[in-house]
């Protein structure tokens, strides 16, 4: 089925292969990357969102389509929810920050619920070092320890998620 920019996919009718008929889609994201910004943003991320959008594959990118003046954490949680495979670009700093690890959990539980796939990519970051939480994922951990010592479920939510998505085959571009 081919993806369009809106709302909606194209659906070739069996009666005539020219004909078009045009149905509600059924998630309307065909990917969510999950990315630090401060890490590949204007490097891998940009390249990743190019080639998704030669290949018209529909993907949520926040600095398009969150809404200036709009709640983030909502349209974020909802791009998640609306996407039929999610991608985690891992990199260094990646655990340092709490919007991540947030799309990361419910990415996670996404998947869980619903059987999606998560595709991992460890940029620039050994995929042991996401998995064991240990180097700069250790150390972004142990500073969110600090901060959020009374939501200690949600830190385990978080390293829980870190383990099992670190955990599926996914891509090191590790020196590459």
């Amino acid at each position: 089925m081919a993806s369009t920019s809106s709302n909606n996919s194209i659906i070739q009718s069996s009666s005539s292969p020219s004909s078009l008929v045009i149905s509600p889609r059924t998630n309307y994201y065909d990917v969510f990357v999950s990315f630090r910004g401060k890490d590949t943003r204007y490097n891998f991320s940009d390249h990743l969102f190019a080639a998704f959008q030669r290949k018209g594959i529909f993907a949520f990118k926040d600095d398009i389509k969150l809404k200036k003046g709009e709640s983030i954490e909502p349209e974020l949680l909802r791009a998640i929810q609306d996407s039929q495979i999610f991608v985690v670009v891992f990199s260094k700093n990646y655990a340092s920050s709490t919007w991540c690890l947030r799309e990361l959990e419910s990415i996670f539980e996404c998947s869980q619920l619903s059987g999606k796939h998560v595709l991992p990519v460890f940029y620039d970051v050994d995929p042991s070092e996401v998995r064991y939480q240990n180097g700069t994922y250790g150390e972004a951990l142990a500073k969110h320890e600090k901060r959020f010592q009374r939501d200690t479920k949600m830190l385990q939510r978080w390293r829980t998620a870190l383990t099992q998505v670190a955990n599926l085959s996914g891509w090191d571009l590790r020196d590459k």
